[in-house]
């Protein structure tokens, strides 16, 4: 298991634990984090569960495969270090993982 905090777009913070294997979508929808509401189940085929990757951690979670920078595309407010959630898998090296959710999902 590995601690994921998400930071909400109000600054609330929700620490929540991610099973290894799992992604960070999962983890969120799992433990109710709000405003990730992941429409398409974690198929990739969405923007709705984008996040932003703290800078402290976007090398260890990597870059976006081509397929989800295109999903990108439409997401609100995309930043250098914007992901989608669903493609972030969850490992022991991303113990303490944060993310931030964005004021809206497109």
């Amino acid at each position: 298991m590995a601690k994921v905090t998400f930071i909400g777009s109000d600054g609330t913070r929700y620490d929540v634990e991610a099973d290894t294997g799992s992604t960070v979508m999962e983890a969120a929808i799992k433990n109710g984090v709000p405003g990730i509401e992941a429409e398409c189940g974690g198929a990739c085929a969405c923007a709705t569960c984008h996040v932003y990757v703290d800078e402290s951690w976007a090398q260890k979670t990597g870059e976006p495969e081509p397929m989800e920078e295109d999903m990108l595309d439409f997401a609100y407010d995309v930043r250098p270090t914007s992901r989608l959630s669903c493609q972030i898998r969850v490992s022991d090296d991303l113990d303490g993982l944060t993310v931030s959710v964005p004021e809206r999902q497109a």
